[in-house]
């Protein structure tokens, strides 16, 4: 056997045709999941909810196929190009498919393409919209009375269909039906189905824009005039009138965010808790992270200082990235929380006292308003004399504290504990949200990720940062706090939304309120 030429890179590319059932992360498969963590390029339909594509790992090239009903679509034999080119070159291809890709989902030609070309592809099975749309609206497709038989077509060609065979099934599902509603409607009545026949129209199924239609044979295009129904699912058959049966009691109520897309532009490793705030209250979250949490230029300072904490009375902690910085290093140095029992503790907020406490540690001082500012002004002891240890960002933080502290007598050692830098470049899925201007709301949790998305928004847009409040002129802009809201007024020229409480909590409730007045 020959030896392996070590120059030239071996080119393993592999395709992988992935069902995503309604686009929504609850209904994708572990495959599915574990395909999008592993992808290098993504193929896929604009349709897919941003919690799915946020899967993708964040240099993965994200390629738009456009496959919607009643818009434009990327010709076939330009998917079919991409999905070759891109496995040749040695990449690990998913082409994400709503709901399954062999019921109705146009693999045949993305998979002859790929066999022509010698290309390695793998089918992984999703849950297909024509079950997963009437299960999510409680209407079963079979019933041991009802239905023994279900049928499932597509609208494109109603004169290839067999109407006089379809009119006597039980259950009929037609997918991309919704520009032929009558036309079927009318087929079936004029091949003996009866003119009272439930039926069922499904739009949207799983997301938050999701719409139910429901009236018979007789009078549903009637009640239907107007609307807009694609993508949608047609349900057609006595098991429609069985969906009060599978209804849920109570219903549970509309959650206050749904339907806002909302753009999170904290550090990746603190986005998480807002996320989760903002999901529970029925949001799309789109995370773009603009703050990356690096070592400072040196750990000297530090370490210095907490070979010394005896010579301190207080340690002062403004944020987790603090805490964690300071108890690295106090560990790295081969001491542990006892180093700390003359030193008392002083955070601003709930939220850095509960993220100090996963450390086994209590704060002494926490002020009534979550600022550095009530730090100062509500500071439980005298500042005369006293020697406060502040680690702190290394560059571009407030020196507001250093300064008042220093003012009223403390002593105060800043060392820098961390540093927060800008990302080069923000995830694809949030450029194309940008780009179709499909962004409600921008929040800020600093004043450096106003100036940080500002930089990086404009740069994904190809545009100069002062024009980037016009070019979004939609989207609200939300601040967590007063400096982060004047950074908002300087760099974006505006502020929508600004938090009473300055926690993630209370920037949760300004948009709700915001939303519910």
């Amino acid at each position: 056997m020959p030896a392996l030429d070590r120059a030239a890179p071996l080119l393993t590319g592999k395709v992988y045709l992935v069902g995503v059932g309604s686009g929504r992360l609850a209904h994708l498969t572990l495959g599915a999941q574990q395909c999008l963590q592993q992808a290098e390029v993504a193929v896929c339909d604009l349709r897919l909810d941003p919690e799915v594509l946020q899967l993708l790992p964040a240099n993965c090239q994200l390629l738009a196929a456009g496959k919607q009903g009643g818009e434009a679509s990327t010709p076939q034999a330009d998917i079919n190009r991409w999905l070759v080119e891109h496995c040749q070159a040695g990449r690990r291809v998913v082409r994400l498919k709503g709901g399954d890709p062999l019921v109705f989902g146009r693999a045949r030609a993305e998979v002859e393409a790929l066999q022509a070309a010698g290309c390695d592809f793998e089918i992984v099975p999703g849950l297909s919209s024509a079950l997963l749309a009437p299960l999510l609206v409680g209407i079963p497709v079979t019933d041991k009375d009802l239905s023994r038989c279900l049928a499932i077509a597509t609208a494109h060609a109603l004169d290839a269909l067999d109407w006089a065979a379809l009119a006597r099934l039980d259950t009929l599902i037609f997918l991309m039906g919704g520009r032929q509603l009558a036309a079927i409607a009318t087929h079936l009545q004029a091949n003996g189905r009866e003119a009272s026949t439930p039926i069922a129209i499904i739009r949207a199924a799983g997301s938050a824009e999701q719409q139910l239609w429901i009236g018979t044979l007789a009078d549903i295009a009637e009640r239907v005039a107007g609307q807009r129904l694609a993508p949608c699912i047609i349900v057609i058959g006595a098991v429609v009138a069985l969906r009060d049966c599978f209804q849920p009691a109570p219903v549970t109520p509309s959650r206050p965010l749904s339907g806002k897309t909302i753009l999170v532009t904290r550090a990746a490793e603190q986005a998480s808790d807002f996320c989760d705030l903002l999901m529970a209250a029925g949001a799309t979250v789109l995370e773009m992270p603009a703050l990356v949490i690096q070592p400072p230029s040196s750990w000297q300072p530090l370490d210095a200082a907490i070979a010394q904490l005896e010579q301190f009375d207080w340690l002062i902690l403004t944020s987790s990235n603090a805490i964690a910085a300071f108890c690295d290093r106090l560990f790295a140095q081969q001491r542990d929380l006892r180093a700390l029992a003359g030193l008392r503790l002083a955070v601003v907020g709930r939220k850095t006292a509960r993220y100090l406490a996963d450390y086994y540690l209590q704060a002494d001082f926490i002020p009534p308003d979550y600022i550095a500012d009530a730090l100062i002004e509500h500071f439980p002891a005298p500042l005369a004399g006293q020697r406060c240890l502040f680690p702190r960002v290394e560059s571009g933080g407030r020196d507001v504290l250093i300064r008042e502290l220093t003012a009223r007598g403390a002593q105060v050692t800043a060392v820098p504990a961390y540093q927060s830098g800008q990302p080069a470049t923000i995830p694809p899925l949030v450029t194309q949200y940008l780009q179709q201007d499909a962004i409600d709301v921008v929040t800020f949790a600093s004043s450096k990720t106003v100036l940080h998305f500002c930089n990086l928004a404009s740069a994904a847009l190809q545009i100069l940062p002062a024009a980037l409040p016009e070019r979004l002129a939609t989207a609200k802009f939300a601040a967590i706090g007063p400096q982060t809201a004047q950074a908002c007024h300087q760099l974006l020229q505006r502020l929508d939304i600004e938090a009473r409480e300055y926690t993630l909590e209370g920037l949760t409730a300004a948009l709700i309120e915001y939303f519910q007045s």
